[in-house]
């Protein structure tokens, strides 16, 4: 299985599985969850790791609890995310901990309680869980269930961050940038962004447009129009509203790329199309034809 051969391994797992053996049944179900060695099928990865979870089989309710989370497989139900998660958290799965404190942090399928995230994660990063480290930093940086600290925050965010957890290292990069917790470094904060880039963040959008407010203002790197619109086009194909605007006003006045009205028009109209009343402001000049200076950074 480590080697890859997959094949081999599902045959293995499958027979041991039909034999009521709760790991090789969760094994299974992975492999259904990835299709790795079998055609990928969510509805058979609940059916494996349910049979798994009702055996007690800690890491098996996780998933089961994720599949619910996400509707893999089954009806989405935060509810029965809870469930699952909470009977793995019990056994201290340090995972399914972090799971049911991020479902206490956003009221997914419970009364929403800062107190109770903080009770998860702290049991889960008890057992140096990355993804738990980020969250609690989250939680002290905003003051939600413990007292605010930018400091303690920066603890864990760094902690995280060392072992390459994306989220972060961008969440370390914002507190260097505004000085929050650290003595304020545009060179750290540039560091710590382009770092979570390279790992493919789930919100890379938000690392990119920052990275390229630093190259636009020359914060911690040469002051580079070029990189900036290389960033901020990065971003706004991923549906970053500032930086669509951001985009259409370095199209409007020519700065990193060629002038283009046309190019100006198309980014100001997709902010414009989530609402941001600059790029509205911008799309109605600029389609009256007027010249000068359309807009302001942000």
């Amino acid at each position: 299985y480590d080697a890859g051969n997959y094949d081999e391994a599902v045959k293995y797992f499958r027979e041991a599985a039909e034999r009521n053996h709760a790991g090789a049944q969760n094994d299974l179900g992975v492999c259904y969850d990835t299709g790795q060695g079998v055609s990928q099928s969510y509805e058979e990865a609940v059916k494996w790791h349910r049979k798994a979870a009702e055996q007690g089989h800690a890491p098996a309710q996780n998933n089961l609890g994720q599949c619910f989370e996400n509707g893999w497989g089954v009806i989405q139900s935060y509810e029965e995310a809870v469930k699952w998660y909470r009977k793995a958290a019990e056994q201290g799965l340090a995972p399914a901990q972090n799971n049911l404190g991020q479902c206490f942090e956003n009221g997914w399928g419970v009364n929403q309680s800062y107190e109770e995230a903080v009770k998860w994660y702290q049991k889960a990063v008890e057992q140096n869980q990355v993804d738990a480290e980020n969250n609690l930093g989250g939680l002290y940086y905003c003051g939600w269930g413990v007292p605010k600290s930018y400091e303690v925050a920066v603890k864990w965010f760094r902690k995280a961050a060392e072992q390459n957890h994306a989220e972060a290292q961008y969440n370390l990069g914002v507190c260097y940038y505004f000085g929050r917790g650290v003595p304020q470094s545009y060179e750290e904060a540039v560091k710590w962004y382009s770092q979570s880039i390279k790992q493919k963040f789930k919100a890379i959008k938000s690392a990119q447009y920052n990275l390229g407010v630093c190259y636009q203002n020359g914060y911690g790197v040469p002051l580079s129009y070029k990189e900036a619109v290389k960033w901020f086009r990065k971003a706004a194909e991923q549906g970053h509203t500032s930086a669509q605007y951001n985009l259409g006003v370095y199209y409007a006045n020519g700065y990193g790329v060629p002038k283009s009205y046309e190019e100006a028009i198309k980014w100001y109209q997709k902010a414009a199309d989530q609402g941001d009343e600059r790029a509205k402001h911008n799309l109605k000049e600029l389609k009256k034809k007027k010249s000068g200076f359309f807009g302001w950074f942000k």
